[in-house]
């Protein structure tokens, strides 16, 4: 069974950084994308950003400049590098197989002063 943990969540002040990160294992990590998603009570989960195994990415115009998703195939790692950190990021962060319905637990980041 395919098993994704999500670390490095947390509080940070507005301008902060943060990185995720995703490890996965039971599975061919590097022949899949992966894909990091957020969620706050009572709204639908949104992408924020995804990377395929060719490396191409992409990103929610909300991220753009601010956001890194990164992968380490060596570690079966995906990583999201968040910088420029504004309140409006505050949400659980969850890691995706892209396009399947396999999940992380996620993780709470939380920007405020």
């Amino acid at each position: 069974q395919v098993q994704l943990v999500e670390s490095g969540g947390g509080l940070v002040q507005p301008g902060g950084s943060l990185r995720l990160s995703c490890a996965a294992s039971r599975i061919s990590f590097s022949m899949i994308g992966m894909g990091w998603y957020r969620q706050v009570p009572g709204k639908q989960r949104e992408l924020v950003a995804y990377i395929m195994r060719s490396y191409s990415t992409n990103y929610a115009d909300s991220v753009k400049g601010r956001f890194t998703i990164s992968r380490d195939n060596a570690k079966n790692t995906v990583y999201l590098q968040m910088n420029s950190l504004k309140p409006d990021d505050t949400a659980v962060y969850y890691c995706n197989v892209y396009g399947t319905s396999i999940w992380g637990q996620g993780t709470q980041v939380t920007v405020s002063s």
